[in-house]
């Protein structure tokens, strides 16, 4: 049987012990990532909830950025909740004006969306691959945002059902790039860690298959 992946969580700012435990719990070996040796090791990353200026700054900080650029445009499986899902947008609307992401998801996002942290809320939502034939998820949304564009390539698997908001993107997925708006892993609920770690699996699947035939 094949073991879990390795999956590393972004241990610069965040929600990282939550997503820690969320993926082991999901079946992972899951590993803090604040060294470009430890991104090395790891099978898949997540990018944890946040301050994505903050984050942004670290990454520069912490010689990250480029590295994880390097592995993500390399294929590198990559789930980023909230803040995530803002460094991983190739677009970004109302960041600050030396905010710079990692890219590699074909969206565009507007920053802190659906207000400040007092404006927090949350929704029962179906989630395409995460929900199917089972109960909603519960989303947490925290000075979220939201995709108001996607490109060809991406898949939409979530929008927000009820309210002002209602209809906007706030789950989405291009090959092994996954996002959502929301936090999965304040909720006890480990299936959006579970669909991620099921990617991470196929991928290390795929790469091993490859290395036999070669």
């Amino acid at each position: 049987m094949l073991e879990g992946p390795t999956i590393g969580v972004l241990a610069l700012q965040g929600d990282v012990r939550e997503h820690l435990a969320a993926l082991t719990a999901a079946g992972a070996r899951a590993v803090a990532v604040r060294r470009e040796r430890e991104l090395a090791e790891v099978d898949g990353l997540v990018l944890p909830g946040g301050e994505s200026t903050t984050i942004d700054r670290l990454l520069r900080t912490f010689e990250l950025r480029e590295p994880l650029r390097e592995r993500i445009a390399g294929g590198l499986p990559v789930y980023g909740s909230c803040a995530g899902m803002v460094l991983l947008a190739d677009r970004v609307l109302d960041g600050a004006p030396d905010q710079r992401t990692l890219g590699g998801l074909d969206i565009t996002v507007r920053r802190n969306a659906f207000g400040r942290q007092v404006e927090s809320w949350e929704e029962d939502l179906p989630v395409e691959g995460v929900t199917d034939g089972g109960h909603d998820v519960r989303a947490v949304f925290i000075r979220a945002p939201w995709v108001e564009r996607a490109g060809e390539g991406v898949r939409v698997l979530a929008r927000v059902g009820s309210g002002p908001a209602a209809g906007r993107i706030v789950a989405v997925r291009s090959g092994d790039l996954l996002a959502t708006s929301f936090h999965p892993e304040i909720t006890g609920d480990d299936r959006v860690h579970r669909y991620f770690v099921g990617l991470v699996r196929d991928r290390v699947r795929g790469r091993v298959r490859e290395e036999r035939r070669g």
